[in-house]
Order: structure tokens, then C-alpha cells, then sequence
């Protein structure tokens, strides 16, 4: 990178979040400098983030940083980054599903993968889990096109739809080794299926599962009881003390309400979701799939095979998952798991962030909580 200040930036809504790609040779190589400069990019930290890029929420504070891969079975590397809102914090400790939508189509468009006659695929090593995936999307004529018939829920219109597909990864489907443990005296099921989630039946917190997420973040009783769960789960998951990082994930589950197989609430850490992430909802198919898990007598689950609808607070997430539920002495492990998203680029250009030289204004956080969010 050279010394300017001015940085090249795509700007892309993937999923139903919207992050800033930038090609990592655009960027610092140093991690400290690079994250400096990306709060002052994003406008952070800000409420408001009113001087950047940011759109003042977390599913509207990400980045992806994409760089030709090394790695023989994939095309690119992915460095997924949440920027905080309200704090000068920026952590890979956690990938991001709806912001990999996305980078298929940005590594055709700046020349990193050579785009086919009518579609690309496109090989992601994820370098935050060191996972892998498999984006296809249309490009007729040589070209990627944004446009298209598929819908997603919590996204207006249509776009081109992109299938991410994610084969079988490396680690234990339930990190704790059982289909359920009672962490802080509440019954779960811990499952990681490219996300740390744990699964939480919504009765045992004493709501229903249906509440409208700001009613849920403004229940001060169940935050507390939350916090309670993460804290301990983080331990038994092998994360350790997950006090400052946003994983695990907690999904309250209760019964479809529109032909899905459940209707979830998820909170990262504090926020609930108004919708669900990616790979928090590969996450939640898996542990459905798992039997004796929490969400036996919960969910209504399709036949092996088929689709399986995870409904969230504005519509669904269809995840096509293949779980082999293992034996006696054999742990279960999902075989494949594919996903529907959309992207579209709203512009590529040059980006011109705040004065190293600017201080930004002190923020109050509210019990010393941030917003981070990554799905």
C-alpha cells in the first residue's frame, strides 16, 4: 500500500449485511495499522458513524479483505473483520457468512478469478476458521451479473442468487461431545457448524420465542441470564473466556409459526438479530439434525434430505443440510450443507477516511458492552 490515504473500496450489501471489500495489497499489511485505518474507513467509533462508511448498526460495520490464495484447492483467501460501532475495536475472532456472499462476485470483478461463459465458481478458504466454501453465481457472457429472480428475507426486491456450498468441516459438530449439556442450569445443545451456537429452548428462559427483538434486548432479566449461559458455554465449547468476543452465539428456539422447522431468536452478544446469519443458521439445521438435542421436541423437521426452513424474526433461511447422526460410539458430523444468499455491489471507488490526526468523540456504553455483529 502506498503512503495516500486513499484507498480503493467496493461497497457490497451480501446477505442481509453490508461490509466494505477491499483487496488485501490495499491495505496495510501491519494488522494494528490496518485496523486503525479501517475505523476511521468505517466512522467508528461513532453511534451515528456518520463520518464513514458505516451505516451505524453491526450487520452494517463489516469488511471482507480478499487476496489470491496459496492454497492449491482454493481461488481466494477471506479475512472476515467486524469493526465496532461504538467502540475503536475491530476482531477476526468470527466468521461471516452473509459477507462471503459477496466475495465470489468481488474476486471476478477485480480480476483474482477468471469468470466463466454463463457461471463461476469460486473456491474461499476462510481464513478466520480455516474453513472452506464454494460460491457459484451467474456470469453470462464472461461478466457477473447482480441481477436476478431470487429472494431473500430481510432484503428488498431480487438479485442473482449465489449458493454457497460448505463441505464437511474438520472439527466436532458438538464441541462438548454431548447432544445436550445443562450449562448454568439451563438444558442446551452446543453445536459448531462453522459457528459456535448455542441452542436454547425459548420456554426455559421463560419468553415464548416470538417477542419482537427489541423487546428481548430491552429484558434486562434475560440479558443477565444470557450472559450467564455464554459465559459457561464458552468454557465447555473450548473457547475460553469469551467475556470480550461475540461467539458463541445464542439461539432461543420455539415452534414454526409459517411451515418451517422452528422459529429462532439469536443474540450476538447482547443485540438480537432481526433476522439470522448464515452460518449461525447452518449451525442451527445441524444441532436440529442432532438426536437428543434440544430442539427434539421443538422443531418440525422436514424428511432427511430435504430443506430445512429456519424462520427469524423477518421471514426464513433455507439451509440444505445432510447430518449423519452417528452411532453409539460414533459423533454424528454433517456431510454437506449448502445455502441461497444474494449480493450486489453499490459501488466501487475510491474511499477517502477521517484524519489519523482526528480524535474521535468518547463514547458511553451502557454496562461496557459494544455493538459487534457478525453472521
Amino acid at each position: 500500500m502506498s503512503g495516500t490515504e486513499e484507498v480503493r473500496c467496493t461497497l457490497m450489501r451480501g446477505g442481509t449485511s453490508k461490509g466494505a471489500y477491499f483487496l488485501a495489497d490495499d491495505l496495510p499489511a501491519d494488522p494494528a495499522a490496518r485496523d486503525d485505518l479501517l475505523l476511521r474507513i468505517m466512522g467508528s467509533p461513532d453511534p451515528r458513524q456518520i463520518d464513514g462508511l458505516g451505516g451505524g448498526h453491526p450487520l452494517t460495520s463489516k469488511v471482507a479483505v480478499v487476496s489470491p490464495s496459496a492454497d492449491p484447492d482454493a481461488d481466494v483467501d477471506y479475512l472476515f473483520l467486524q469493526v465496532a460501532v461504538d467502540a475503536p475495536e475491530v476482531t477476526d475472532r468470527q466468521n461471516c457468512g452473509n459477507i462471503l456472499a459477496g466475495v465470489g462476485p468481488f474476486a471476478v470483478e477485480r480480476g483474482l478469478v477468471a469468470a466463466g461463459e454463463a457461471e463461476t465458481s469460486v473456491r474461499v478458504r476462510m481464513l478466520n476458521t480455516g474453513e472452506r466454501a464454494v460460491a457459484t453465481f451467474p456470469t453470462p457472457d464472461g461478466r457477473v451479473d447482480h441481477t436476478g429472480n431470487a429472494e431473500i428475507s430481510g432484503v428488498p426486491g431480487t438479485a442473482a442468487a449465489v449458493v454457497i456450498e460448505f463441505p464437511q468441516g474438520a472439527g466436532p459438530l458438538l464441541p462438548t461431545g454431548n447432544a445436550r449439556d445443562t450449562v448454568a442450569g439451563t438444558e442446551v445443545t452446543c453445536v459448531d457448524n462453522g459457528m459456535p451456537v448455542v441452542l436454547i429452548p425459548a420456554a426455559a428462559l421463560k419468553v415464548t420465542g416470538y417477542e419482537a427483538p427489541e423487546d428481548l434486548e430491552a429484558d434486562t432479566v434475560l440479558a443477565d441470564r444470557l450472559r450467564e449461559i455464554r459465559l459457561a458455554a464458552g468454557h465447555l465449547m473450548g473457547l475460553g473466556d469469551v467475556e470480550g468476543t461475540t461467539v458463541p452465539k445464542l439461539t432461543l428456539l420455539a415452534p414454526p409459526t409459517d411451515g418451517g422447522a422452528v422459529m429462532t431468536r439469536t443474540f450476538i452478544p447482547v443485540r438480537c438479530h432481526t433476522s439470522i446469519g448464515v452460518l449461525g443458521a447452518a449451525s442451527v439445521a445441524a444441532g436440529l439434525r442432532v438426536p437428543g438435542g434440544v430442539g427434539e421436541t421443538i422443531a418440525e423437521l422436514p424428511p432427511d434430505g430435504d430443506r430445512l426452513r429456519v424462520e427469524h424474526p423477518s421471514g426464513f433461511l433455507e439451509v440444505g443440510i445432510d447430518v449423519d447422526p452417528g452411532t453409539a460410539g460414533t459423533p454424528p458430523v454433517v456431510r454437506r450443507t449448502a445455502v441461497v444468499r444474494t449480493a450486489r455491489r453499490i459501488f466501487d471507488g475510491t474511499v477517502f477516511p477521517r484524519s489519523a490526526d482526528t480524535a474521535p468523540i468518547p463514547v458511553q456504553r451502557p454496562g461496557g458492552h459494544h455493538d459487534s455483529a457478525a453472521r
